[in-house]
């Protein structure tokens, strides 16, 4: 029998993976030989080397040395920048001068660690008209939580948006089942209104069931509080507010899918966006600019995909950023399993690495933005745990007017091994990165670009209950006031419904009736679901 693998490539744990399968078989069959595999073709000798030094510092690992006949090619490069929209830039510089030299853009790829980072290059790159594609997903914008969660702002900004409103009206699930919404299609299509205000019409009449009703009526509510909201509140606190209020961010909380975390951070993501913009109309009208721009997969593109789902592949330019504390190595993996978090991170960072042919390009952010305010971000443990002499640290080009976090300017957390030269580097949990990493979290502190947001209500547990909101607004205005539309009906009238048989008309209020069927029931119906006998 003949096994092959590689310890040191093994990143889906999370899916099951078990690395001690392979640990273990020289133990699991005596007198197994084990063959190293350690010549490479595919990376030149600088990228191996640096790849190989930060692996290293794994313990469950069987060892290896890579190596490769070819060239020792450029430096794997260092970057601290600002914050990530620098970092999309100043990524997008790079890609543009490599353009001009005639690199093939479909040998350039961005490797992120969460998905949420993609919608930074991804603004960047159609405000560039740069082509890319996304590999392993759908675009940022194209996202099912994304795609929701902006229906929701829209429908508040616009209530006449009959295809968001669709979308959202029973998501999370409020009981309003197919036919629910078809009697609300009916009514819009035969009074030519906005599904919103079918919705308010029918929700004051026994057309549909009565749980049916309640939730179709307090969903109607929370959009009009939400509306009367938008000129006195903060767009992205009322953001916040919608996601948290109707249930949705509480739907993914509770979600125990591996994909559940990833659409929590890009809903954070979205929402840190917006920040960007002076008014909720103003980012709105961005995301339907970008959501037009068409991109596909055909051509020269680059490719952005996150790192899980680049292995096995390979290009000749890589760029790797996001390397901070909390965000990779990821919080949660940390979190969730210590120390084997910690190795898989560390292996997720050479299969990245790795994919490089030519040139590896890595990259941290000084700040991440989070509920509109700067917060300082620790450059990854990885950073210091690369090797020096195969590392070029490149001072990016500061708007600021000078070089970013640990490289050539004082950092909070103290130096970076690169400041202090090779005798700083001690071992693989003493390095700056390690100490800076156990300084913020023995203070309790956050991790900035890491997981879940702790007391940020947007991600608090048990959200969408809506028990902190102010009591229910009345909208006065024409969507409200035409629901009181006059009917051809009068009473005394005989009627036949669709559903409950024939009829006479007992009461006549605006566009609604009520009706004392032949059956013995009398109930609130609106004129258009009705026909004279």
């Amino acid at each position: 029998m003949c096994c092959v693998g590689d310890e040191d490539q093994s990143i889906y744990g999370w899916r099951g993976a078990e690395v001690d399968n392979i640990l273990r078989f020289e133990k699991d069959f005596p007198g197994a030989t084990v063959i190293r595999l350690e010549r490479n073709y595919r990376s030149t000798g600088h990228i191996l080397g640096a790849a190989s030094g930060l692996i290293a510092q794994n313990k469950s690992r069987l060892g290896k040395t890579l190596y490769t006949d070819g060239d020792s090619g450029a430096r794997a490069t260092v970057t601290g920048v600002w914050d990530d929209e620098e970092e999309a830039r100043s990524i997008g510089e790079t890609i543009e001068g490599l353009r001009k030299d005639r690199h093939p853009l479909n040998q350039i790829a961005i490797l992120v660690r969460a998905s949420a980072q993609m919608r930074a290059f991804e603004d960047r790159f159609i405000t560039m008209g740069l082509p890319y594609r996304v590999i392993g997903g759908p675009r940022f914008y194209e996202r099912q939580e994304i795609k929701d969660a902006i229906a929701y702002l829209e429908v508040t900004a616009n209530p006449s948006n009959d295809l968001k409103f669709e979308r959202i009206v029973n998501v999370p699930k409020r009981g309003l089942g197919d036919t629910s919404i078809k009697r609300v299609h009916e009514l819009a299509r035969a009074r030519q209104v906005p599904m919103v205000q079918a919705a308010r019409e029918i929700a004051e009449t026994e057309e549909i069931g009565a749980k049916a009703r309640r939730s179709l009526a307090d969903l109607l509510r929370m959009f009009e509080r939400w509306r009367a909201q938008i000129d006195d509140m903060r767009h992205t606190e009322l953001a916040e507010l919608i996601l948290d209020e109707s249930g949705y961010t509480a739907m993914w909380q509770a979600d125990k899918s591996p994909q559940a975390q990833s659409r929590l951070e890009n809903l954070k993501e979205l929402v840190r966006f917006m920040h960007q913009f002076d008014t909720l109309a103003g980012f709105l009208e961005h995301v339907s600019l970008v959501a037009d721009a068409e991109q596909g997969d055909d051509g020269d593109r680059v490719s952005l995909m996150t790192l899980h789902a680049a292995k096995g592949l390979e290009f000749d330019t890589v760029f790797l950023p996001g390397w901070e504390e909390g965000l990779f190595p990821h919080q949660r993996s940390l979190d969730e399993s210590g120390l084997a978090g910690l190795e898989e991170e560390r292996r997720l960072a050479y299969v990245g690495i790795t994919r490089a042919r030519k040139r590896a390009h890595i990259s941290f952010a000084q700040n991440r933005r989070l509920r509109g305010l700067y917060q300082s971000a620790t450059a990854s443990r990885f950073v210091d745990e690369l090797p020096e002499d195969h590392v070029e640290v490149v001072e990016a080009k500061s708007p600021f007017g000078g070089a970013y976090a640990g490289f050539g300017r004082a950092s909070p957390y103290g130096a970076s091994r690169f400041d202090e030269g090779p005798s700083a580097f001690r071992s693989s949990y003493d390095t700056p990165g390690w100490q800076r990493a156990k300084q913020q979290w023995s203070g309790g502190g956050g991790n900035a670009g890491g997981g879940a947001a702790g007391g940020n209500k947007f991600f608090r547990a048990g959200s969408g209950t809506g028990k902190r909101s102010p009591g229910p607004v009345t909208i006065e205005g024409e969507l409200v006031a035409s629901s009181a539309a006059e009917s051809s009906f009068a009473r005394g009238d005989r009627v036949r419904h669709e559903k409950f048989g024939g009829g006479m008309v007992v009461e006549v209020d605006g566009n609604k009736l009520t009706i004392a069927f032949d059956e013995g029931d009398r109930k609130r119906v609106v004129a258009n679901f009705v026909t004279r006998e």
